[in-house]
Formats: structure tokens, C-alpha cells, sequence
């Protein structure tokens, strides 16, 4: 099978799976997105078991691993991946980085977050 099954297969599945916290998590006004949270943190807490209970290496094209890491936990939450190779930089002693990784992705994606609202309100009038 073409690699880029794997990761499509397992994409769907994990974006359903996503769909289903969701629904099952529904956002309540004033609230945290739990939801969110739940799925991050088990998203993570999953990739984390995985790239180590399967053996995989975090880049590769490994069909177990396209399909698991990449596809299911992927269209489940992104941000599983940029957890564990947060990980992977910290356990091979580059703490340092890391750290700089974490504000710069954290803080750039809340911030194009934002910049993507506005443009947008900016080219629809809503505010």
C-alpha cells in the first residue's frame, strides 16, 4: 500500500475520534474547551506510549508508524507531534532548544491565530 494510505486511513480515524470528543465534550460558554484539552493531552500521553511501545522512530517512512503517529493521532491533534519531538530534543539534552521550541510555537500560533482572525474580519466586516 502506498504510504500515503496510512496516513489518510489513519487520519479519518483519528478525526472521527476527534468529532466524537467533541460531541461528547460540547464547549459550554465561559468554560475551558475541555474537549480540547482532553484530546492534547491524550493525543500526547498516546504518541508518547507508542513512538516507544512500537519501536518507532519519529521520522521514517514506517507503515506502523505513518499510520498510528502521523494518521490516527494526527487527524486526532497536532499537537501530539509537536509534543513528542519536544520530547525527543529534551531527552537528547537539548533542553535549550526546546524550551526556545515550545515559546515560538506556542506563542507564533496564538498570535497567527489572531492574525488570521483579523484579516479575515477585515475582509468580511465582522469583527
Amino acid at each position: 500500500m502506498a504510504p500515503w494510505l496510512y496516513v489518510a486511513l489513519g487520519s479519518a480515524l483519528g478525526g472521527v475520534a476527534r468529532y466524537a470528543v467533541s460531541l461528547a465534550l460540547s464547549l459550554l460558554p465561559g468554560r475551558w474547551p475541555l474537549a480540547t484539552m482532553l484530546v492534547n493531552l491524550s493525543g500526547s500521553l498516546l504518541i508518547g506510549l507508542l513512538s516507544v511501545a512500537l519501536g518507532l522512530r519519529v521520522g521514517g517512512p514506517d507503515a506502523v508508524r505513518l499510520f498510528w503517529l502521523t494518521g490516527v493521532l494526527g487527524g486526532f491533534t497536532t499537537y501530539s507531534a509537536f509534543a513528542l519531538e519536544t520530547a525527543v530534543m529534551v531527552e537528547s539534552g537539548a533542553s535549550l532548544r526546546a524550551l526556545g521550541y515550545v515559546l515560538a510555537t506556542v506563542a507564533g500560533c496564538l498570535l497567527a491565530a489572531m492574525a488570521g482572525r483579523a484579516l479575515a474580519a477585515a475582509f468580511t466586516g465582522e469583527t
